[in-house]
């Protein structure tokens, strides 16, 4: 891969983990006690029983989200670290080449099509 493909890949994996901070942001704080981990903030329960129950319902959501925000978050720093160790666009299982469709489409994409 040329350098310009690999410049290009690095402002789409910063963006991208600009964009996946924020959304993790609005309802979630980084986490004290995990490194780059985050934790979805509890609602504040002040009303009767039902605005509570809505709460507890929101909270699951949340939490729900922020594993996946969270998993995408963690894909796209190792991408990150990868092109910084000059090993962007390796797949982890075959050790060959991720094509540059894929990588494409998928900028954090850690496995082959093959192997995927």
């Amino acid at each position: 891969m040329d350098k310009q493909f690999i410049d290009k890949q690095n402002e789409k994996l910063t963006k991208a983990k600009e964009d996946l901070e924020k959304q993790l942001g609005s309802f979630s704080q980084e986490s004290k006690t995990s490194n780059g981990g985050w934790d979805a903030k509890m609602p504040l329960y002040n009303g009767g029983a039902e605005e509570e129950a809505d709460e507890v319902e929101e909270f699951a959501t949340r939490l729900t989200l922020n594993d996946t925000l969270q998993e995408e978050l963690k894909k796209v720093n190792l991408a990150l670290e990868k092109i910084k160790k000059s090993k962007y666009g390796v797949c982890e299982k075959c050790g060959k080449p991720i094509s540059v469709g894929r990588l494409e489409a998928y900028p954090q994409a850690d496995y082959c099509s093959k192997c995927q």
